[in-house]
């Protein structure tokens, strides 16, 4: 119990106290003497009553002349005539008794008050998100404070984003040491904002540069300060810029800043001033009266920069823009080796090897990779993570989970594993192409009835235009597969046009790589980072008239048709191949890389697609 809670509780007892001698002393001040009703009736013959008042139990009265005791007031019991006509002839003698009712009446009000007020205090209690001042602390700051190395986070912990914690290190330079940083005239940045895809490390690089700096540091999300009442977000930017500067030096950090600092105008109504936008405007002003001579930095991280609100990123306040993007392969090798060291690994496990199996994965993906594989090995009871516990973890991250009990008919069994194997016989037979890793008819995930999992070489950053007409012929392999079997087309290939048509979108509005519109930017690049690839579009209006947009939807057509015939031609030529294969795939249900190769053996030229044009469906 704290003191504040001892305090009420004596308060409560004190103020009780207090009504009892109330009572006590205001029945004593009123001098009313107790009598018997034998005795009432002997003065009221002998006309010493000079007023009564009857109720239905009591009669109350002033006498002539006072009492022995000095009373003039009396009170008693009220008998009914025949029964006091009974008591008198037995000798007995009937007394009146007084019945305070000032405690009963004080409850009868006390009780309702203080049940009301007690739930106004746990309403209240609630809707201030559980602080224990109520309402007088709604507008503090709700940060959480990591009070020197609390953080137990350096940048030995952190890998993969050399460039990004170089940028960093100067901050931690300039927090240790503040005069000397500042002695040829130059000054910290007011603010550094962290930019980058989900899960790269955004806010562990933050909690490394409080950790390194041995400074506390206060970390807060950007929704944290946004609440039902009006004012409370910018009385918590105040608050926490407050208890920055008293405790100085210090690290402000703000996570998912997007929450915090959108544009403004684009989700309020025409001129109006909602919670949000007064909350960024303290914040400006903050930053604007931000003095970074006192030691303080502030910090903030997010994956959506483009829908920040300008002012919020201009010089003079979040000067700095750090970018942590995807790691590379040697930054995956450097991330998986820090996540390694907690697993119990076999000999052949070589963090070089699971890097090359995972392009595109983040930090947060990697940890999650070694978290998965590590059960798969306990899960079947081995002593150790074997590659094929990491090699099926990144099947199960990518693909999803096996549903060995989604039972197929033999029909579309059969169906699949063509689909499948024209995927994988158009990607051996292409130059420049990532090798397939693996071919399985094994549904995964939602709606993956069959998987072929292709594993590049190298990190790739420019594609030409060869690449992606190749990559759009991979897509196309198992639709042509199928129209070269049956003759017929299926709903198996919905996501393989979805993504051709998207590369075949980007080559032509985005890319300039149509002959007929020339080299012509029609769509902006997007700046989101929640899409891996860049050649994913993002929808929105276009600034183009109408029959330029036919034209680009017919060159669209144009590049997935050539695609489409030269995925055709490609398994037409390799028609035993891809019977045989197929066969051997509705056997093993599985192929991997070396099986594969074993199956197609030498290359066959590539054949023209010319005479294929008319065959299109």
């Amino acid at each position: 119990m704290d003191k504040k809670a001892h305090f009420n509780i004596w308060y409560w007892v004190a103020a009780f106290a207090g009504l009892l001698l109330f009572q006590y002393v205001y029945t004593t001040s009123q001098q009313v003497a107790q009598i018997p009703y034998s005795a009432f009736e002997t003065y009221l013959r002998d006309g010493k009553v000079a007023e009564v008042a009857v109720s239905d139990r009591f009669i109350q009265g002033r006498l002539k002349e006072p009492l022995v005791g000095g009373q003039t007031r009396f009170i008693t019991t009220r008998v009914e005539p025949e029964f006091a006509d009974q008591l008198r002839q037995h000798d007995v003698v009937v007394t009146g008794q007084i019945e305070s009712t000032l405690l009963r009446d004080l409850l009868s009000w006390i009780i309702p008050v203080a049940l009301f007020v007690g739930v106004w205090m746990f309403l209240i209690r609630r809707m201030s998100g559980g602080m224990g001042g109520g309402l007088l602390q709604i507008g503090k700051s709700t940060a959480r404070v990591y009070a020197q190395t609390d953080t137990g986070v350096t940048f030995d912990d952190v890998a993969g984003v050399d460039e990004a914690k170089d940028e960093l290190k100067e901050i931690v330079a300039f927090l240790k040491n503040p005069a000397e940083y500042g002695r040829l005239g130059g000054r910290m940045p007011r603010g550094v904002l962290l930019i980058g895809p989900p899960g790269t490390g955004k806010t562990l690089l933050a909690k490394a540069v409080a950790g390194e700096a041995k400074v506390p540091f206060f970390s807060i999300s950007g929704s944290e300060f946004v609440e039902m009442f009006v004012g409370v977000g910018a009385a918590r930017v105040r608050d926490l810029f407050e208890q920055a500067r008293a405790k100085a030096p210090a690290i402000i950090f703000i996570d998912e800043l997007d929450a915090l600092g959108r544009a403004r105008g684009v989700s309020s109504l025409i001129g109006g001033h909602d919670e949000k936008e007064q909350t960024l405007n303290q914040l400006l002003a903050e930053l604007d009266g931000f003095d970074t001579s006192v030691g303080v930095v502030l910090l903030a991280a997010t994956n959506r920069p483009e829908i920040l609100d300008p002012a919020l990123l201009r010089a003079g306040r979040f000067d700095r823009q750090v970018l942590v993007d995807r790691p590379d392969k040697i930054g995956r090798v450097q991330i998986l080796k820090v996540h390694l060291k907690k697993a119990k690994l076999a000999a052949e496990v070589d963090a070089e090897k699971v890097a090359a199996l995972t392009p595109g994965f983040t930090g947060a993906d990697l940890a999650n990779l070694v978290n998965e594989a590590t059960l798969l090995a306990t899960r079947r009871r081995a002593d150790a993570v074997t590659m094929q516990d990491f090699d099926n973890a990144v099947e199960r991250i990518v693909a999803g989970l096996e549903k060995h009990n989604r039972l197929l008919n033999p029909k579309e069994r059969e169906a699949v594993a063509y689909h499948e194997m024209g995927h994988a016989l158009v990607a051996t037979a292409l130059p420049g192409v990532d090798p397939v890793h693996k071919v399985s008819i094994i549904p995964r995930g939602v709606g993956a009835l069959g998987y072929t999992i292709q594993r590049p070489t190298e990190d790739r950053f420019l594609m030409t235009r060869e690449d992606l007409e190749n990559r759009m012929a991979v897509l196309l392999g198992g639709r042509a597969a199928e129209w070269i079997v049956y003759e017929h087309l299926s709903t198996g290939a919905a996501d393989d046009l979805a993504k051709a048509t998207d590369i075949a979108r980007a080559m032509v509005t985005r890319y300039g790589m149509s002959e007929k519109l020339g080299h012509v930017a029609l769509d902006r690049e997007p700046h989101s980072f929640l899409a891996q690839n860049s050649f994913v579009e993002e929808r929105r209006e276009r600034d183009y008239g109408a029959a330029l947009a036919d034209t680009i939807d017919a060159e669209v057509r144009a590049i997935v048709d050539r695609a489409f015939d030269r995925a055709v031609a490609l398994l037409a030529a390799r028609r035993d191949l891809l019977e045989r294969a197929t066969r051997r795939l509705l056997v093993t249900e599985t192929l991997n890389e070396a099986e594969l190769a074993a199956l197609i053996g030498g290359a066959v030229p590539e054949p023209d697609t010319t005479a294929l044009a008319e065959r299109r469906p």
